[in-house]
């Protein structure tokens, strides 16, 4: 069972920065797409972001464009999450992900991934 492994979240305040990390021990996935979702408590899992396989194509939900970035390292396995001026609203746990097959696209959609880790908190005061 392949595992992702989430770091870096925490307790910031409003208009702070955190820089979420997701590691895959032991799996390459470099050829590989990658996104992350949050969720809030009595809310659906949603889209936050996005990154192809290369790094070259990045998307993003519209509530965090221009606050967000995304990036991945593919010599650590690692994809990140750089948050600036965050929100309460921006308060969820956080779950990176991985798409189910090799130089698949980009995708918003959690059907398109196969492998998730277990959430890092994000906590968000005003």
């Amino acid at each position: 069972q392949v595992q992702l492994v989430e770091s870096g979240g925490g307790l910031v305040q409003a208009g702070g920065s955190l820089r979420l990390s997701c590691a895959a021990p032991g799996r390459s996935f470099r050829t590989y797409a990658k996104g992350w979702f949050r969720q809030s408590p009595g809310k659906e899992r949603q889209f936050v972001a996005a990154i192809s396989w290369s790094g070259s194509t990045t998307n993003y939900a519209d509530s965090v464009k221009g606050r967000f970035t995304i990036s991945r390292d593919n010599a650590k396995n690692t994809v990140d999450l750089q948050m600036n001026s965050l929100k309460p609203e921006d308060a969820a746990v956080y779950y990176c992900a991985v798409v189910q097959a090799p130089y698949v696209l980009v995708s918003s959609e959690s059907v398109s991934y196969n492998y998730w880790g277990h959430g890092t908190q994000v906590t968000v005061s005003s």
